[in-house]
């Protein structure tokens, strides 16, 4: 059995430059990582990092029957775009079988009490190909990739060893 990461992000830039070393790093350990975007976004540079691509909302039409992931991460400024999203995110931190990975600043009150701060340290050669990807994306940030990725998670006791509490 493989492991899954899905990713729900807005573009391809935003799960790149907030995500991009930690989702190179899950494929280059074997998983299957898939992200999900709400638009037609250049694909390059998340194919550099080795991810596979779904429109999210061909995905949400069909979550139920869909084999669930092991984690999924989500761009916490999609819970206001797509309240089905924020669904999905809730119902599986009840269920606590999936760990949930979310970044930026907008993350629900609700699920406050559900997630901690954490990070991710990346491999060399995942900041190389953030790196690339950025540079791909045409994106400025590519010139100063930095070794760590900072996320809210819920269920951190999982198979997800690449993420450390943040102190």
């Amino acid at each position: 059995m493989r492991y899954r990461l899905d990713v729900v992000a807005p573009t391809a830039l935003d799960a790149v430059k907030s995500a991009g070393g930690w989702i190179y790093d899950r494929v280059m350990a074997g998983w299957d990582v898939t992200v999900l975007l709400g638009n037609d976004d250049d694909l390059r540079p998340l194919q550099i990092l080795g991810a596979e691509t779904l429109d999210l909302e061909s995905v949400l039409a069909t979550w139920e029957s869909r084999p669930h992931p092991q984690t999924v991460a989500v761009a916490a400024e999609y819970f206001e775009r797509d309240p089905r999203v924020l669904a999905h995110v809730r119902k599986a931190l009840d269920q606590g079988a999936t760990e949930v990975t979310l970044w930026g600043e907008s993350v629900p009150a609700e699920l406050d009490h559900d997630v901690d701060s954490a990070q991710h340290y990346l491999s060399a050669a995942a900041r190389a190909f953030k790196a690339r990807a950025l540079a791909a994306a045409n994106d400025s940030a590519a010139n100063s990739v930095g070794g760590t990725e900072t996320f809210r998670c819920g269920m951190l006791a999982s198979v997800a060893a690449d993420l450390v509490p943040a102190s």
